[in-house]
């Protein structure tokens, strides 16, 4: 009989040969991590189903130039040619896998958001839960899984640790390996990192994942692929994210023991030593020392998780945020407005993200509303952008962003084109690739209920129509017992309409007698504008 150490070993092994054997999403891939693809500037790995680029011979995709959108952009990134992640991807990589039908990933390897199977065919609604509905089994597995997740390397991604040009245009390639969690909180990192001019200089005003009307596509696609990768890691292909519903919540209900991690005894700046969160070690936090050094966070360790919730400056950030104010903010019908940054007045994404007063709907950048309020309260790892997604809290605050963001989506019904087109800062226009996913993904791909991506809230499921389904529930059982008899009756009941109906024709001809003029069976079109139809819109 196994002992619990070996079920635990065995348990991690199977783990890691998941990694192995399944392809993931994220960075630059491994297999176009070479001098080969950043020179030809092709990253067309085959398929290992059948061995050709892109499982092209199974008609899952094909090898083709990038379409990159001529958008007009917004102002606020006055540069050209200066950063790697301007028109993404294309200074590393101009030919990249186009998947057709359901396919998807670096090679079409994958099915898109929302469908599985062989062929990607079968179509799948996977349900989001509130942390505190999962019992204690479950978020036991949620939390051993964030855990396997920080301890497990990413086989099929590697990160940058270099700019294009210090790669010396590619003939020097600069990449690490780099565990799955920390795939991610580089993502977040590089996506969000100042622009680096040259000598001491940067730039700052610059943002491809916040600040912008990206910002909410760009955190959902995120998660998709955190879910994504847990599922794969673990084998465990029903696992979705737990979110954590912060309204009017007094203080941080997730902060101990029992789920993310409790204050430490002796130090309020770091988590309890009984929390497996604990251990863990940070990366990409020291933005002004890689600023200084003209450097990419080459993802080293830089400390423990950094977590004080409550102890933040109050005047930016008084209290969490309000079930009043999250109502408000659903009520805006502008999604994007003004300038499509943080100074935007009046528009549900800016006002969301934090930037705007959540009664109000008027920017405050001197505020930090709603999203912005947690990473503020948090104070500690999540209250810094860059590195916020190192704390894990990081996943299940941005799960509940998203479902406001899903609210808002089915309470408007807006169409793809309120999506800014153009004029939106740098790397936010709709048909803008966000940066750094590989495989490639447009904003505008992700502005569309969660449903069609595979996914729901468990929250916002429908529960007056679940109601009226199990109200109709005993009467339908009832009526297919009857089934027999009711069609019976109304062939019985139709043969004698039509025989009564024949008599009394009979009876008005035998009266009227013949007439000079035979009336018409169908109403005059004078008279159409009188009738009204029923319709479903």
């Amino acid at each position: 009989m196994l002992s619990c150490c070996s079920v635990s070993m065995l348990l991690f092994a199977l783990a890691f040969l998941l990694v192995i054997l399944q392809p993931s999403t994220g960075q630059f891939p491994r297999v176009c991590a070479n001098v080969q693809s950043l020179l030809s500037k092709e990253c067309c790995p085959p398929w290992d189903g059948d061995g050709s680029p892109c499982g092209e011979l199974s008609g899952r995709g094909s090898c083709q130039n990038i379409l990159l959108s001529q958008a007009p952009l917004g102002p606020q990134f006055p540069f050209s040619g200066v950063d790697d992640r301007e028109d993404w991807p294309s200074v590393f990589y101009n030919r990249t896998c186009r998947c057709e039908g359901n396919f998807m990933g670096f090679s079409c390897g994958e099915c898109k958001f929302g469908f599985s199977g062989l062929n990607c065919t079968e179509r799948q609604v996977k349900i989001r839960r509130n942390i505190f509905q999962l019992t204690a089994s479950e978020k036991n597995k949620f939390l051993a899984y964030l855990n396997l997740a920080k301890n497990i390397p990413s086989q099929d991604y590697v990160i940058a640790i270099g700019t294009y040009a210090q790669m010396n245009n590619g003939s020097n390639p600069m990449f690490r390996d780099i565990n799955v969690y920390d795939l991610f909180v580089w993502m977040h990192y590089y996506a969000s990192r100042d622009t680096l001019l040259g000598g001491s200089n940067v730039w700052r005003d610059i943002d491809f994942a916040h600040e912008a009307p990206g910002f909410l596509p760009w955190h959902r696609v995120f998660l998709l692929m955190w879910e994504r990768q847990i599922q794969r890691i673990t084998g465990d292909e029903n696992f979705t994210i737990p979110y954590w519903d912060w309204r009017d919540a007094e203080d941080c209900e997730v902060c101990n023991d029992e789920y993310m991690g409790g204050r430490h005894p002796t130090d309020p700046n770091l988590l309890s030593p009984a929390s497996i969160f604990s251990s863990w070690q940070v990366i990409c936090t020291q933005s002004e020392e890689y600023n200084s050094q003209q450097a990419l966070c080459s993802a080293t360790s830089e400390g423990p998780i950094r977590r004080n919730p409550g102890n933040n400056d109050k005047s930016r950030t008084p209290r969490l945020p309000s079930s009043a104010e999250v109502e408000f903010c659903l009520s805006l019908t502008q999604y994007e407005s003004g300038p499509m940054d943080k100074m935007a007045n009046y528009s549900f994404r800016n006002t969301l993200e934090g930037f705007a007063d959540p009664q109000t709907a008027i920017s405050n950048p001197a505020q930090s509303g709603l999203h912005n309020a947690l990473h503020i309260y948090m104070n500690g790892s999540m209250s810094q952008v860059q590195g916020s997604a190192n704390d894990p809290i990081f996943v299940l605050h941005h799960a509940f962003v998203d479902s406001i963001f899903e609210r808002w989506l089915r309470r408007h019904r807006p169409m793809l084109e309120l999506y800014p087109a153009a004029n939106a800062p740098i790397g936010h226009n709709r048909e803008n690739y966000m940066v750094p996913f590989i495989p490639l993904y447009r904003n505008g791909e992700f502005f569309k209920p969660s449903r069609e991506l595979g996914y729901d809230y468990e929250y916002l499921q429908e529960p007056a129509l679940q109601s009226f389904q199990d109200f109709l529930t005993p009467y339908l059982q009832q009526a297919r017992q009857i089934w027999a008899w009711l069609v019976g009756a109304a062939v019985f009941g139709g043969i004698v309409t039509a025989v009564l109906t024949g008599l009394i024709r009979a009876c008005r001809k035998k009266k009227e007698g013949t007439s000079s003029e035979i009336q018409p069976l169908l109403i005059e079109s004078e008279d159409y504008n009188n009738i009204t139809y029923q319709s479903n819109f």
